[in-house]
């Protein structure tokens, strides 16, 4: 399995997995939408993709966006989107797709990667814990529109 970092020549693969994803979050397929989501975020350089490729199959992606601590004055990185196929999970996609973002973090000179998710997932909250991550208890996080 090859992990690499997602370009423009990568759009198609990366759309048709980011729509699989949002399914999975249960909203509407919107592959038109979802590509043009994404190329805004490559062209712009609002996000780093990286693909994971099994046999020149497309097979998950990781989606990381950057923020920065105005305390520790260094950047940080959203893991907002993680996804593999169905078929191809329980493989290691995942995990090398999350490692693959903590040395890109590391390489960024970055203090580390957040990334939040839902209650009941408990197989990405087992794979997150597995790979280092720790739940935060120290801070309340609030959300507003």
């Amino acid at each position: 399995m090859i992990i690499e970092k997602a370009t423009m020549n990568d759009l198609e693969s990366v759309t048709e997995l980011f729509d699989l994803y949002r399914e999975f979050y249960e909203q509407k397929s919107d592959l038109e939408g979802a590509r043009e989501f994404l190329k805004a975020r490559l062209v712009n350089e609002e996000s780093v993709v990286f693909l994971a490729v099994e046999e020149s199959i497309p097979v998950g992606f990781v989606q990381l966006y950057p923020t920065f601590s105005s305390v520790s004055m260094m950047r940080s990185w959203i893991l907002n989107d993680l996804y593999v196929k169905e078929q191809f999970r329980g493989k290691g996609a995942g995990e090398k797709l999350i490692q693959k973002a903590i040395q890109f973090a590391k390489d960024t000179g970055a203090k580390g990667i957040m990334l939040e998710t839902g209650k009941e997932n408990h197989n990405a909250q087992r794979l997150y814990e597995k790979i280092g991550f720790e739940r935060e208890s120290n801070y309340f996080y609030y959300y507003s529109i």
